[in-house]
């Protein structure tokens, strides 16, 4: 059995695609999305019916929240603002219900998934730091964690100590507790603008995580198109 793990997608059509061959490619068996499906970018429509489609167990993201509900986007980050308003306008009442009715925690087979943090899911935290990883360690009661919304993989081990070690290839240990980021398919903001994604081999304990070439460009044209704000369009270049 072979898991691939991702999300931050943002409505990312072309690094979507691009994951979902590539995860086909690598033998994948099974999928399930880390939340953030909609925000920032020109596709939400078109991603949110992709994982939709899939059937693929899918936590939610802030930006799912924000997208579904009614509540003012003031105090946010103007660009993301911008992006959601727009967002709000594009999904139907049928689809902003699915993304209000996911839920914040899944436990998938022999792993967990949540799209922030397990300690307090719902105020969205940010995990940057061993020491933000270290509260979530308490409410993790399964050996692996996936999770995103930095948009930076970034692998962080609890053994007789908290520790980060290199988002690359990680063989499972097995006394050992593992918070994982699986990166971010649609806005990477790591420097590298390939989508990421990873991999879990359950059968060989490893972790292994993948960068994908997609259509930047493609993607691009599409914001400018839709009225988003230019950054968003400068950003996925840059991966930042």
């Amino acid at each position: 059995m072979r898991t691939a793990i991702f999300g931050d997608i943002h409505a990312n059509l072309e690094a979507l695609e691009a994951v979902m061959a590539d995860a086909e490619s690598q033998g994948v068996t099974d999928y399930v999305c880390l939340g953030d499906v909609v925000g920032y970018n020109a596709d939400p429509v078109a991603c949110l019916n992709r994982i939709r489609e899939m059937n693929c167990p899918t936590v939610k993201g802030n930006h799912d929240m924000d997208a579904s509900e009614d509540h003012p986007l003031d105090s946010m980050n103007p660009v993301a603002a911008a992006a959601l308003r727009w967002t709000r306008e594009q999904l139907d009442d049928e689809q902003r219900l699915w993304l209000k009715r996911l839920r914040m925690v899944r436990q998938i087979s022999d792993f967990t998934v949540v799209h922030s943090t397990l300690d307090q899911p719902v105020h969205w935290n940010y995990v940057t730091n061993r020491f933000d990883a270290m509260s979530n360690f308490s409410y993790q009661f399964t050996q692996l964690c996936f999770h995103g919304h930095t948009h930076v993989p970034r692998v962080y081990v609890r053994t007789d100590k908290v520790r980060e070690v290199p988002a690359e290839s990680i063989a499972i240990e097995p006394d050992a507790k593992y918070f994982i980021n699986a990166g971010s398919v649609g806005q990477p903001r790591d420097g590298d603008p390939r989508a990421c994604y990873a991999i879990f081999d359950h059968e060989s304990n490893l972790v292994v995580f993948r960068r994908v070439e997609y259509d930047i460009a493609t993607t691009q044209k599409k914001i400018l198109a839709a009225g988003l704000p230019e950054m968003l369009a400068e950003r996925i270049a840059e991966g930042r």
